[in-house]
């Protein structure tokens, strides 16, 4: 067989395998054409990017059903559609994060970039010293004191509800029956999941008023049980979730050898658990660490640094946040307030996103190690 005939051979077999398929550059073409012509709609009824960028999606999918519908069939036309629809409906959600993290970036790093903003607290700032520093291209006043405040009370939080949290969800998966006790116990679990968090904030101030008077209730300690209100109900729903995870077959291997079953749920089903576990809690703690009204109604203000949980008013960054926009030192434009404002709303995104990557880095080291077979 000669050389010529072979290849029209295999060109011929290639053409019968890629028939009613379409080209690998229709998307391209489609993509390009609806940009042209939303350009042009909107250029008639007055260019918008935001409408430019609608416009384009709406006749890309279009166009890529038509398509598909036309070249190939009906439900590969459908599976597309379908598929950029889906593709549309996650960008469209993930717009407004980028547009907040792009936002808190441009107006947030200048003022933290500003000397000694991480190591300094709002003691002596005043609107005369803003002024003069400002002027000098150099705003003082920094954020030492809410940043060491929201740490400290987070952590304390964290110290209140992990127990908590982990023993309610081992008696409801290990030891009740699903008796009445464990149904009103769930109940109230998904009544304070959905709590507002100024409530909590209200009862941790009644119950602090009560245990040590009216007088003395604001502190770091009082803010640290209203976010433990809030985390609780997390902590148990993921653990429980977790706990419910774990094979009964472990469980019964080791009732097998003759374990007593609290040394069961110790040794082999909190192990087996403990990277779900664990990225709960930290997930609780990023939701509880951004809280405003709890923290304001029972911490207070502060200006200065204190180290004292039991004593005395204590800033945190939510709060410093709120607290440089609605009362500055210097009102007016450019205002230095409304920079430390956005460069601590950066440090607090900061610390949630390392607290999710630091609940991803738990839950892949301790999860169970896989056969090498």
């Amino acid at each position: 067989m000669s050389t010529n005939v072979k290849t029209g051979l295999e060109n011929a077999g290639r053409s019968r395998l890629t028939v009613g398929q379409k080209p690998k550059w229709t998307w391209i073409a489609c993509l390009a054409g609806s940009v042209v012509v939303a350009a042009a709609i909107m250029a008639v009824a007055g260019f918008n990017v935001a409408g430019w960028a609608v416009l384009t999606a709406v006749f890309y999918v279009v166009s890529m059903y038509v398509a598909t519908r036309v070249i190939e069939n009906r439900r590969k036309a459908t599976d597309g559609l379908w598929t950029n629809l889906i593709v549309g409906a996650f960008l469209i959600a993930l717009l407004p994060l980028v547009s907040v993290i792009w936002t808190v970036l441009v107006n947030g790093v200048p003022g933290l970039l500003n000397p000694g903003f991480l190591a300094s607290n709002m003691e002596g700032v005043t609107g005369a010293t803003d002024q003069q520093f400002f002027a000098e291209g150099t705003v003082i006043g920094g954020i030492k004191h809410a940043l060491i405040g929201s740490l400290m009370i987070t952590l304390t939080a964290t110290l209140i509800s992990v127990p908590v949290g982990l023993l309610t969800s081992i008696y409801l998966v290990e030891y009740s029956r699903g008796g009445m006790f464990s149904r009103a116990i769930t109940f109230f679990v998904d009544v304070m999941t959905g709590i507002p968090s100024i409530v909590a904030g209200l009862f941790a101030a009644g119950l602090m008023g009560m245990l040590v008077g009216l007088g003395d209730n604001v502190m770091g300690f009082s803010a640290s049980v209203a976010l433990s209100v809030l985390m609780i109900p997390v902590v148990v729903r993921s653990t429980e979730e977790m706990l419910r995870v774990v094979p009964n077959e472990l469980r019964e291997a080791s009732y097998a050898l003759g374990v007593r079953k609290w040394r069961t749920i110790l040794k082999v089903v909190i192990p087996t658990a403990i990277s779900g576990i664990a990225s709960g809690v930290t997930l609780a703690i990023a939701r509880v660490i951004g809280e405003t009204a709890p923290i304001l109604v029972t911490a207070g203000v502060a200006i200065n640094t204190n180290w004292n949980m039991f004593q005395d008013w204590m800033m945190s960054l939510p709060v410093f946040i709120y607290r440089q926009l609605m009362n500055p030192t210097s009102p007016g434009v450019p205002d230095p307030s409304i920079e430390r404002a956005w460069a601590a709303a950066l440090v607090l995104i900061l610390i949630v996103m390392l607290l999710n990557l630091l609940a991803r880095i738990i839950a892949k080291a301790f999860a169970p190690k896989k056969s090498g077979r």
